[in-house]
């Protein structure tokens, strides 16, 4: 099954502020800006092997590590910038767009990078629920918990997604209940653009505009998507962190991902689990117990620990950075200093896979 892997890093500068990409994003069709000036995302092609994957993403990340090297940047892979000096979107019709919709919320989401990972379309259904149940494993990559300095949750990053950018719309931005068919899901994004286009006819945006920049297929920002231009089904659920642990993690996903094409899956009662038969989800409302604590206590829960493990994942392989972090607030000049000490645990974390 093809995998591939998009990853958004913090560029700074040899002092640690935040800057912009520069050359970063010159030459290449799997690396971009993100919606933000400090922003850098890299993006695999689609791969069939983990061994693939892993190869090829190491030496797209080792060039570009080089690469900044060269221009006085370097890359930081936490969820969140710790603290920070102003944050700016870049001048972009679509976020203009949706900020004018959704308001002074959206501006939350200029404080974070995740990762999301893509598989390839077969049993869409199966997929879809399963990501979904398997929400609560972001706990194992929480590599921030900050937003401006103070300690938020053990998961900055999704707290802010989730309780900040959209409170108020939260079917736009929070997880979706199980779907039944491919159609349902169809559906419910038909349904939000809709939605979509009335708040922003209410707001003053034109029909016209909107449809020149959103789509059904991309006017939504769950933690899982279905995505018709890859075509894929997409997990957005962790943070960015060392690609030690994304890899790890991703291996886990594809194993499981694999075993969801070969058993039965179905919806029952509140603990979930793999087994050799079956994998058996949780139903919705625990589900979101599990996803929402481990946002906000991480592997620091028994209960998450309990569930990833009945999910198929090794709590115990995993180290998220966001428990090396003890302060309840940070300076900006410390958030400055951490930002560095990030980069070069970055850098010693490439060249150990490599």
């Amino acid at each position: 099954m093809q995998k591939s892997i998009e990853v958004e890093y913090w560029v700074i500068d040899e002092q640690g502020l935040l800057t912009d990409p520069g050359a970063l994003t010159d030459g290449s069709d799997l690396v971009e800006e993100e919606f933000v000036d400090c922003l850098f995302e890299l993006k695999t092609p689609p791969c069939e092997t983990m061994e693939e994957l892993q190869s090829v993403f190491l030496e797209l990340l080792q060039e570009h590590l080089d690469r900044a090297k060269t221009n006085g940047k370097r890359l930081v892979p936490l969820g969140t910038p710790i603290n920070s000096e102003s944050i700016e979107f870049l001048v972009d019709e679509r976020s203009r767009i949706q900020r004018q919709v959704v308001g002074s919320d959206l501006d939350y989401a200029k404080h974070c990078a995740g990762t999301h990972v893509h598989f390839e379309k077969r049993n869409v259904v199966d997929q879809l629920n399963v990501l979904l149940a398997l929400d609560p494993a972001l706990a194992l990559c929480n590599s921030s918990p900050y937003y401006q300095g103070t300690r938020i949750a053990d998961g900055a990053r999704a707290y802010l997604y989730r309780k900040q950018c959209y409170e108020h719309v939260p079917k736009y931005g929070q997880l979706w209940e199980y779907a039944d068919t491919v159609a349902q899901w169809t559906r419910r994004l038909e349904r939000r653009y809709d939605e979509f286009v009335s708040m922003a006819r209410e707001a003053g945006v034109p029909e016209t505009d909107v449809a020149a920049h959103f789509s059904p297929d991309d006017v939504v920002w769950t933690p899982v998507r279905l995505r018709a231009e890859m075509p894929t089904v997409e997990w957005r659920s962790p943070d960015a962190t060392l690609p030690s642990q994304l890899l790890q993690l991703v291996d886990t996903l594809d194993t499981l991902m694999e075993r969801v094409h070969e058993t039965n899956v179905r919806v029952d009662g509140d603990v979930g689990g793999f087994t050799a038969d079956e994998v058996v989800l949780p139903a919705f409302e625990p589900l979101c117990e599990y996803a929402e604590t481990a946002m906000i206590e991480g592997v620091g829960s028994p209960a998450v620990v309990s569930y990833l493990r009945n999910m198929g994942f090794d709590v115990d392989a995993y180290d998220p950075l966001t428990r090396e972090f003890d302060a309840t607030h940070v300076s900006l000049e410390d958030a400055r200093k951490l930002r560095v000490h990030y980069a070069d645990r970055l850098e010693a974390d490439v060249e150990a896979l490599a």
